[in-house]
């Protein structure tokens, strides 16, 4: 089987992909890159199995509802508390997310991760994606609360460092063969989360993640759906469900 794992940016040169090859009892990077086109993108994901992209989706159906409304003309004024600016600005996976791991997802429609979203929506076109509850050959992921399901380091990372991390991830799964693209995994956050986002696409493969439930299966076909691994990492290992 073969994973990729997309760190999407809105530019390319922080947009980063990882392909992993499992075979032989554990997973080898066989490529792992920064500065990537959208062209690239799009050939990489019709090679593998199945692609991990760590950005949202989709929006959320209130804000899609609301934005809607008012370029029409037919919004209506509404007790505008806490809890209606929150269903704006977060979809159900994210609240999801939140309740499992803690940890909070960026709103796509409030904050700047906005900008990558366009980028995706544009590139799901491409690739004819209309379901993005993660069914298919694409799937979202979230390296953040990848790794603290696995126990390991998840905040932070990003500012201060991660080459810590990566060795508490390689012995947490010695299997991982790193390959030529050990520097650059431990210099690059990008690239360390391309290659996260290639084990949480395994994980998806497997069927070895929370899915939506029938009542949530809906808002996740539109919304998107982060594919939150229920196992550990030696849990990637063997494909029997």
């Amino acid at each position: 089987m073969l994973t990729l794992g997309v760190d999407l940016a809105s530019a390319d040169e922080r947009t980063a992909v990882a392909l992993l090859d499992w075979s032989g009892g554990g997973a080898a990077v066989r490529d792992l890159r920064l500065g990537v086109s959208d062209d690239d993108l799009l050939k990489a994901v019709h090679g593998v199995d199945k692609a991990g992209l760590d950005c949202p989706l989709g929006w959320p159906d209130a804000f899609v509802d609301f934005v809607v409304a008012q370029r029409q003309g037919r919004l209506g004024p509404v007790a505008a508390d806490a809890a209606w600016r929150r269903g704006l600005a977060y979809r159900l996976t994210d609240q999801v997310v939140r309740a499992e791991t803690g940890v909070n997802p960026l709103s796509v429609s409030a904050d700047r991760i906005a900008y990558v979203a366009f980028r995706c929506a544009n590139l799901l076109a491409h690739l004819g994606v209309e379901d993005r509850s993660g069914d298919g050959a694409l799937v979202e992921v979230y390296p953040a609360a990848t790794l603290r399901r696995w126990g390991l380091t998840h905040r932070g990372y990003k500012v201060q460092g991660h080459s810590t991390l990566l060795d508490e991830l390689l012995t947490a799964a010695p299997w991982l063969d790193l390959g030529p693209y050990g520097d650059l995994c431990r210099t690059s956050h990008d690239a360390f989360d391309a290659v996260i986002a290639g084990l949480a696409a395994r994980a998806a493969a497997l069927g070895r993640y929370l899915r939506p439930s029938p009542a949530q299966q809906e808002a996740a076909r539109r919304e998107g759906w982060i594919a939150l691994p229920t196992g550990g990492p030696g849990d990637l290992l063997s494909e029997g469900r």
